[in-house]
């Protein structure tokens, strides 16, 4: 049994605290029913509605997955593009990319089925580690990589302050690895930091997510989540 605001937000329907104003509002129903208790407790016998529209009570599923590039972080593509979700066939539940990561990024992706888990892992004042390993164009020195430290602004948009490595120069080529350390999710952000300081980004992978590695995954190959790895991001 579960408390029903946890159910609604675990189906995907919005957040938990959201799902309580819904409750208090009259939006849900149990077996017909208008319920507006929030200690109210369902089973997966139970049928709730949300609006008037069923919700599935599928078991929590939690997968890290190796996203290759050329992959669509999302569950379809009107162009028919390959999506992430196309590696997870023999996966019965409806699962969904937490976040995104670029179509030509490859690297560390969860997907899930509980929208609570999603909201905590994705809100910005939760502020979890992302770390990136970047190819860039340039030789990366340390006084041109610092501003990344103090946060900046480049195209409009904010950025906060990063972390960064410098993993290897080849002057041969003019090229560096630099790896990257983020708590924002913003469109292009990685890449947007990089090219503020001149160093454009020619390839780009995601190797940690808070506490979770890609460990021996290859790109296209996914496992499942232990349940202390998740209540790791819940307890942290």
């Amino acid at each position: 049994m579960n408390r029903l605001q946890k159910v609604i937000a675990q189906a995907g329907i919005t957040s938990r605290r959201k799902a309580e104003g819904y409750i208090l509002e009259g939006r849900v129903k149990v077996n017909g029913t208008i319920v507006r208790e929030l200690g109210t407790k369902v089973s997966a016998k139970d049928r709730v509605e949300v609006d008037g529209v069923p919700i599935s009570q599928e078991s929590s599923v939690y997968y890290l997955f190796y996203k290759p590039r050329g992959v669509i972080s999302a569950v379809m593509d009107d162009k028919k593009r390959k999506v992430v979700t196309d590696y997870f066939l023999d996966v019965p539940e409806r699962i969904y990319p937490i976040g995104r990561l670029d179509y030509n990024t490859s690297g560390l992706l969860l997907l899930t089925n509980d929208g609570e888990f999603s909201q905590l892992l994705t809100h910005p004042k939760n502020e979890i580690e992302k770390k990136y390993v970047a190819k860039v164009k340039g030789i990366a020195l340390p006084q041109a990589l610092k501003p990344l430290t103090r946060g900046l602004k480049y195209k409009g948009e904010k950025y906060a302050p990063a972390k960064y490595e410098i993993l290897s120069v080849d002057n041969r080529t003019e090229t560096s690895i630099v790896q990257l350390t983020i708590h924002e999710g913003k469109n292009h952000q990685v890449k947007n930091m990089l090219e503020a300081v001149g160093l454009p980004v020619q390839k780009l992978k995601r190797e940690q997510y808070g506490h979770l590695t890609l460990g021996n995954l290859k790109p296209g190959e996914y496992r499942a989540l232990h349940k202390k790895e998740v209540n790791q991001f819940f307890n942290s």
